[in-house]
């Protein structure tokens, strides 16, 4: 270490960006907390297979519905 010359750091420089309201940024990190408070993953996987099963019950209901008319058409025509 010098004793004329001791070693002082450097003052830490004023770095000022000044931070504009976007709304776009702003719901779009409310959407992220949302999505990771807690049991929302459980929540969402729950709502999907709620979905899922919704969507097979009602293919199955037009299935059978085609073939009931599919099967009295047949009856009536042979």
């Amino acid at each position: 270490m010098s004793v004329l010359f001791p070693k002082v750091p450097k003052p830490r420089e004023w770095d000022y960006r000044p931070i504009y309201f976007d709304p776009e940024k702003e719901a779009r990190k409310d959407k992220r907390l949302a999505r990771l408070r807690h049991g929302a993953f459980r929540e969402q996987h729950e709502k999907n297979m709620t979905e899922l099963r919704k969507k097979k019950n009602s293919k199955l209901l037009l299935w059978l519905a085609l073939l009931g008319a599919l099967s009295i058409l047949l009856y009536f025509f042979l």
